[in-house]
């Protein structure tokens, strides 16, 4: 079963800085993700998503594929192509994969114009380093499905201040 996180950030700059430190230690096999997503909240009030796959670009693409094999069994390639892209493109336009969209822009409304929120739909995680490398980012959290004490302990990454390590005194 996955957890989901909604972080809010001052802007969608430092949403998407965090989701790309989450992506790289999903490369290093310390967190595995069924989605992220940036949720923008601009100055007329519409929420925007920053999803990280385009269901539809992905969808015209594999539709182009099975379209092109189709219609050249039928002596017609162009025509198959372009009725493949189609509806592959209306295809993956009407899936939804990982977190809900009306649930990510519903949650989003609560936050400031100009804020973004990091939506995070966590399998699983080994806890003690992925807050560790989170720790100080900033952010707030505003909604999870984690037990008391992880969400504690993201809070307290979170907000820790990350202190410089010390530099050596100039040689004279």
């Amino acid at each position: 079963m996955s957890d989901l996180i909604a972080i809010v950030f001052p802007n969608e700059a430092k949403a998407d800085e965090v989701r790309t430190r989450v992506l790289d230690l999903q490369k290093q096999y310390l967190i595995t993700l069924d989605d992220a997503v940036v949720a923008v909240k601009h100055e007329d009030g519409k929420i925007k998503l920053n999803q990280i796959v385009s269901t539809t670009a992905a969808g015209a693409a594999m539709g182009s594929f099975w379209g092109l094999l189709v219609g050249v069994l039928f002596m017609n390639p162009i025509l198959g192509v372009a009725v493949g892209a189609a509806s592959g493109a209306l295809g993956g336009a009407l899936q939804d994969f990982g977190i809900n969209d009306a649930f990510m822009k519903q949650v989003s409304e609560s936050i400031q114009p100009g804020n973004a929120v990091l939506f995070l739909l966590v399998k699983k995680m080994t806890t003690d380093k992925v807050l560790a490398d989170l720790e100080g980012v900033g952010g707030t959290v505003l909604r999870t499905s984690l037990d008391d004490a992880k969400e504690k302990a993201l809070r307290e990454a979170l907000a820790a201040h990350v202190t410089p390590a010390p530099t050596s005194p100039a040689a004279s």
